[in-house]
C-alpha cells in the first residue's frame, strides 16, 4: 500500500485513539504503507509527537477555532493537531508546507468539506502565534502543568496529592523528555567489557553505569538487529528494573518465581543474577506472552528459567516452595508516559479498581513463599494508592509477613519519605521510569 509519511501517521493515531499500543500500532502502519527511511522518520515523529503534545496542541487550536475541540470530528482533529504540531514544534518544515499538507490530507482522507476549515485554523495560527495565552503557574499551577506538559489535569492532581506540589512539578516536566535506553548484560557469557567492545564497533554508543553493574546505557541504532543481541549477549531492560533485581537479590541455587512475568525481562535479569543455577519458574496468564518468555530465555541460553501459564489470581498454589517471590502486578503505567504516552489519556476511573486487583494477586503470590522466604512487590506506575497502598495494606492484613529493609548503596536515595522496605524510583532524580518497589520477608507460616 502506497500513500504518504502524514496519511500513515494519521492512521497509526487513529488506531491508537481506540485502544492499541503505540509502538505495536505505528509498527502496523508502517509495514502496510511502502515509506522510504526518511517518510517513515517524519511518520513516527508526527505520530509520537502529536501523542505526547495532545493536550497542549488542543489549548492552541481551541484559540482559533469556532468550532469547539471536543465537537471536531476525530479524523478531523488529528490533521488539525499534525499540522499545530509542525508549525509549532518543527523548525525544518516551512508554515506554508505544514498548512498545504494539512489541507491535501483532508482532502485524501475523504473529508473535502472540512478543508477549508482546517487551512482557516492553521492560518490563523500563523497570524496570531504570539496571541496565545497560557496558562501562568502562580495563578493556576495545575493547568499550567496540564497545558505545558500536556498531562490531563487529573493526572497532575494525583500527582500533587501524592508526591507534593514541587515533585509534582519535576515529575511533569521530566515525563516530557526522551528517556534512555538500557540493556543488561548477559554475564553468564559475557562480560561488561567485551560487551561494550563489541557494541561500539558495531556502532552504538554506550557506557556503563556505576549501579547496578551489568546496566549499560545505548544509543545509535536498531538494537535487535546487534549481532549482539542475537547471540544472546544482552536483553532491553529500563534501569528501574534491574534495579528491582539487583535489590531482589536472588543467589545460585535458589528457587525463584517470578508472578505476572512476561515479557520475561526481570525474569532473565534474575536467571544472569542466579548464574544460570537454581530455578526460575516465570508465569504469566497468556499463552503467546508465555512463549515471548520461553523463546526470549533460549536466545540468552538460559536454562533455568522455566515458563509456564498461571493466573495470578486463580493460579494453582501447590505449596511455600520459593525462596523469593517477584509479584511485579498489573498497573496503570503512569510510570512510563515517556515510552507509552498513550497512557496519560486514559480515563482516571480505569485506575479504580488497580489497587483491590494487585492487592489480591500480591496475597495470592504470598503464598508461594517459604518461610524464611522473600517476596517483593513492585510496578511501573507513579499512585500511591497502587503502590504504598497496596504495600501498607499487606503488611497490616498478613501477619505472616514483616517488612524487609531494602539495601540502597549511597548513590540511590529516596525521593520521597517511605519506609526502609519502599522505594519509589522517580525519572527526574534516578534517571529511571517511574517505579515502586517493596519488600517484605516472611517470618512465619
Amino acid at each position: 500500500m502506497t500513500g504518504s509519511a502524514r496519511f500513515a501517521a494519521l492512521k497509526a493515531l487513529l488506531r491508537t485513539e481506540k485502544g492499541g499500543y503505540s509502538n505495536i500500532v505505528l509498527n502496523s502502519v508502517l509495514k502496510e504503507y511502502n515509506l522510504d527511511a526518511r517518510d517513515k522518520a517524519l511518520a513516527s515523529t508526527l505520530f509520537y509527537g502529536v501523542l505526547e503534545r495532545r493536550i497542549t496542541l488542543d489549548y492552541i487550536i481551541g484559540f482559533f477555532s469556532k468550532t469547539p475541540v471536543g465537537r471536531i470530528t476525530p479524523s478531523v482533529l488529528y490533521i488539525l493537531r499534525m499540522g499545530v504540531y509542525q508549525i509549532i514544534y518543527l523548525e525544518k518544515i516551512p508554515d506554508s508546507a505544514a498548512v498545504n499538507e494539512s489541507v491535501r490530507l483532508t482532502k485524501e482522507f475523504g473529508q473535502a468539506r472540512a478543508s477549508g476549515f482546517v487551512n482557516a485554523v492553521l492560518r490563523n495560527l500563523l497570524r496570531g502565534k504570539d496571541k496565545v495565552k497560557f496558562p501562568a503557574e502562580d495563578e493556576d499551577f495545575e493547568k499550567y502543568l496540564s497545558v505545558e506538559y500536556s498531562l490531563p489535569k487529573w493526572l497532575v492532581t494525583l500527582w500533587e496529592e501524592s508526591y507534593g506540589r514541587r515533585t509534582a512539578g519535576l515529575l511533569a516536566e521530566s515525563m516530557a523528555q526522551k528517556p534512555d535506553i538500557y540493556i543488561r548484560v548477559n554475564n553468564t557469557v559475557i562480560s561488561e567489557e567485551k560487551l561494550l567492545e563489541e557494541l561500539k564497533i558495531s556502532g552504538f554508543e554506550c557506557g556503563p553505569v556505576k549501579w547496578p553493574d551489568n546496566a549499560v546505557r545505548v544509543s545509535g541504532g536498531n538494537l535487535a538487529a546487534a549481532e549482539a543481541y542475537k547471540k544472546g549477549f544482552f536483553h532491553v531492560q529500563d534501569l528501574s528494573s534491574q534495579i528491582c533485581c539487583r535489590l531482589f537479590s536472588p543467589e545460585g541455587g535458589e528457587t525463584v518465581a517470578d508472578v505476572c512475568a512476561a515479557p520475561g525481562g526481570k525474569t532473565f535479569t534474575a536467571a544472569e543474577r542466579m548464574g544460570n543455577r537454581g530455578t526460575v519458574l516465570s508465569f504469566d496468564k497468556y499463552k503467546a506472552r508465555v512463549k515471548l518468555i520461553t523463546e526470549g530465555a533460549r536466545r540468552l541460553g538460559l536454562s533455568i528459567v522455566n515458563a509456564s501459564e498461571r493466573d495470578a489470581l486463580s493460579g494453582k498454589i501447590s505449596g511455600a516452595f520459593a525462596d523469593r517471590v517477584l509479584c511485579d502486578a498489573p498497573c496503570s503505567g503512569l510510570g512510563v508516559l515517556r515510552r507509552k504516552p498513550e497512557i496519560k489519556y486514559k480515563n482516571k476511573s480505569e485506575l479504580d479498581s488497580l489497587p483491590d486487583l494487585q492487592y489480591r494477586i500480591l496475597c495470592r503470590s504470598s503464598k508461594l513463599v517459604k518461610k524464611g522466604g522473600i517476596l517483593f512487590y513492585s510496578t511501573c506506575t507513579l499512585n500511591s494508592m497502587e503502590n504504598s497502598g497496596v504495600a501498607e495494606r499487606f503488611l497490616l492484613e498478613n501477619k505472616g509477613f514483616e517488612p524487609l529493609g531494602l539495601c540502597l548503596p549511597e548513590n540511590l536515595v529516596h525521593a520521597v519519605d517511605e519506609p526502609a522496605n519502599q522505594l519509589t524510583l522517580m525519572p527526574y532524580l534516578h534517571g529511571t521510569d517511574g517505579f515502586f518497589i517493596a519488600s517484605f520477608i516472611k517470618t512465619r507460616e
